[in-house]
């Protein structure tokens, strides 16, 4: 296996985790700054406030996209295999 080939598997594994990670992120980010702006309104400083809606949020996404996530990291696992198999 030459350099290329296990730079291009890194390459592959960092979009794919990026690509996983990545809506999870946003919605964490989006609910923290409306429950943030929402907290600077009202002058409650609750951490609690923080901290429940985006484990719901994530919550929910998780059962939203769960089954692309499992089959996103199926195919590059099916893939590492593929690589290995030919070796």
């Amino acid at each position: 296996m030459t350099e290329g080939q296990i730079m291009d598997i890194l390459k592959e594994a960092m979009l794919v985790a990026f690509k996983l990670a990545g809506p999870l992120l946003i919605v964490s980010i989006v609910v923290g700054l409306i429950v943030s702006i929402f907290q600077a309104a009202t002058q409650i400083h609750e951490q609690t406030l923080t901290f429940v809606p985006k484990v719901v949020c994530i919550s929910l996404l998780l059962l939203i996209l769960g089954s692309w996530m499992i089959g996103t990291m199926g195919e590059f696992v099916q893939g590492l295999f593929l690589i290995m198999e030919n070796l």
